[in-house]
């Protein structure tokens, strides 16, 4: 059985490591990352210790676990409505952040979260900025147990979410769990498809893209 718990400060290293291992070959976070393939995962893997730790403390990571295990399978880095990650907040983290980037994957970073910013809806929104999951892991329920974990608050809450996804096999499972296909995000590298999921309200009266035109339904 799987388990999903918010992170604690304690999980951080693991749950940076497993976002590494599931990121370090994703177009988006490759082109931002740099480097060579031998320390392409470490890079990443410095990446996410930038990010994390303002999330653990907002309550906004969770993780995936067996139920008698302390390993970590999956993480879920989520963006809450009111809590918008702005360049300025993530200066904070600017150690981390050069020890995976240096100078210019700084730069590169700062352009694409300009980018994708720009293609976020005014609409308040629950943003899955990101989730991975471990290679041993996959295949076993893992990331569709961290998405339905975070819905089931986000439908109390009768909030909206919203993500990017650059591969189509995640988007498969992303409409599974209500998400509609909204637009190509132009000037970021691998042309990630922006993924809007109306809230409970809105979908009872088969209102999916309030929020978010245009929308494609997949």
């Amino acid at each position: 059985m799987i388990v999903v718990s918010a992170a604690a400060p304690g999980d951080l290293v693991a749950a940076a490591g497993v976002l590494a291992e599931a990121f370090v070959d994703d177009p988006v976070t490759g082109a931002v990352v740099g480097g060579s393939a031998h320390d392409r995962l470490e890079r990443t893997r410095h990446l996410f210790l930038g990010l994390l730790p303002s999330a653990i403390a907002h309550g906004t990571v969770d993780v995936a676990r067996h139920v008698d295990r302390p390993e970590i399978l999956g993480v879920a880095l989520w963006e809450a409505p009111d809590a918008a990650t702005s360049v300025l907040r993530l200066a904070a983290r600017l150690p981390s952040f050069w020890r995976a980037l240096g100078p210019g994957g700084l730069y590169r970073g700062v352009s694409t979260k300009i980018a994708i910013d720009r293609h976020r809806p005014r609409q308040p929104h629950w943003y899955l900025q990101e989730i991975g999951v471990a290679a041993a892991a996959r295949g076993q329920g893992v990331g569709g147990a961290l998405i339905h974990a975070r819905l089931a608050s986000v439908d109390a809450q009768d909030a909206a979410a919203y993500l990017e996804s650059s591969s189509e096999r995640n988007r498969r499972l992303y409409r599974r769990h209500d998400f509609v296909e909204v637009a190509v995000l132009d000037g970021v590298v691998g042309s990630p498809t922006t993924m809007w999921r109306a809230s409970a309200s809105d979908r009872s009266v088969g209102l999916t893209c309030r929020g978010a035109r245009p929308c494609r339904p997949a």
